[in-house]
């Protein structure tokens, strides 16, 4: 998804459907395939982003003077950041589309979204040959940073990107050298570009990007999504069982029964911390697992024998009943 095409393909592609009622059974395979790519929950985090893109995209549409209000989604690992950016993403290229449709005899249509991934050791070289990358705009080893930055402004102007959506902000180190030019290189692009910026970092509060004169300026133009693992409770709600619910909704098994794994909430919550990757990806794997030996059902029997990523092992730590 870091070039044009490879967004475009997923943006328009319809993303994975959950079973209807009415519809005709699907196969082993057509079954293992849906649990495997899923449907994106839509979490309060996303919920957020997705008002916040739209506000400030308004709010920034005719600034000209000063950089554009920005967006930052920090996090722990497997919180769903990446996953939250990219539905926010779909959704703003969908919506952008439907209202400017291409023209006909055009061959190719405005591009309203980029995404870039920081790579890591980023120089500003480095960084901006990413979103020259991602339009497909030549560049040389020849070329400086300077030209493929015009280059960049230039094309991404004429292409009508609206939202830039940049992943991994947190390989960024503003106090060494290099990182301080990407860093500085960001800030450029932000008063260059008629588009608004959206980063999604790993604890971004916490890394060197918050702190010195560079830190200062981006806290003062950019909001803070928080998409921090899920509480059990927050006042009278329970979002951790909502999404719970919600996933067990979504789920294509034969003899599953209906709020089961509601009812295991403490104990989900307590496996993965809160942590939606780590709950998506667990019950997506007992979900494929019930296919598999024909069970058809996910309980919690079957989500104890599930081994989660590293992160969720070393904090769960089961007590063990006799």
């Amino acid at each position: 998804m870091t070039t044009w095409q490879g967004w475009h393909r997923f943006a328009t592609t319809d993303p994975p459907a959950p079973p209807q009622p009415g519809d005709p059974p699907r196969s082993t395979e057509e079954r293992l395939a849906y649990h495997s790519s899923f449907v994106t929950i839509r979490t309060p985090a996303i919920s957020q982003l997705a008002t916040q893109v739209r506000t400030l995209m308004i709010l920034g549409r005719h600034q000209q003077a000063t950089a554009r209000p920005s967006l930052i989604v920090t996090g722990p690992a497997a919180a769903g950041k990446t996953t939250a950016l990219l539905h926010v993403g779909r959704a703003c290229h969908l919506a952008h589309t439907r209202k400017n449709p291409t023209p006909p005899g055009s061959a190719h249509g405005a591009a309203p979204v980029a995404y870039v991934l920081v790579p890591p050791g980023a120089t500003a070289k480095t960084l901006i040959t990413e979103f020259a990358r991602y339009l497909g705009i030549p560049t040389t080893t020849r070329m400086t940073q300077t030209q493929i930055t015009d280059a960049v402004c230039h094309t991404y102007t004429q292409a009508g990107i609206q939202l830039i959506l940049i992943d991994e902000i947190h390989r960024l180190n503003p106090r060494t050298t290099t990182g301080a030019q990407a860093a500085d290189l960001l800030k450029d692009l932000t008063e260059r570009l008629p588009a608004t910026f959206v980063y999604a970092g790993i604890n971004v509060t916490d890394t060197p990007l918050f702190t010195g004169t560079r830190g200062a300026q981006l806290a003062g133009r950019a909001t803070l999504i928080d998409c921090g693992p899920l509480p059990a409770r927050h006042g009278r709600r329970e979002p951790f069982r909502d999404v719970i619910t919600d996933i067990e909704n979504n789920l294509d098994l034969h003899q599953h029964k209906t709020g089961t794994l509601p009812r295991h909430a403490p104990y989900l919550h307590q496996r993965t911390a809160g942590r939606i990757g780590s709950l998506t990806r667990l019950i997506r794997q007992a979900a494929i697992t019930a296919i598999h030996d024909g069970t058809e059902r996910i309980t919690k029997t079957a989500l104890d024998t599930i081994r989660l990523d590293h992160l969720a092992e070393t904090h769960h730590r089961p007590t063990r009943t006799r």
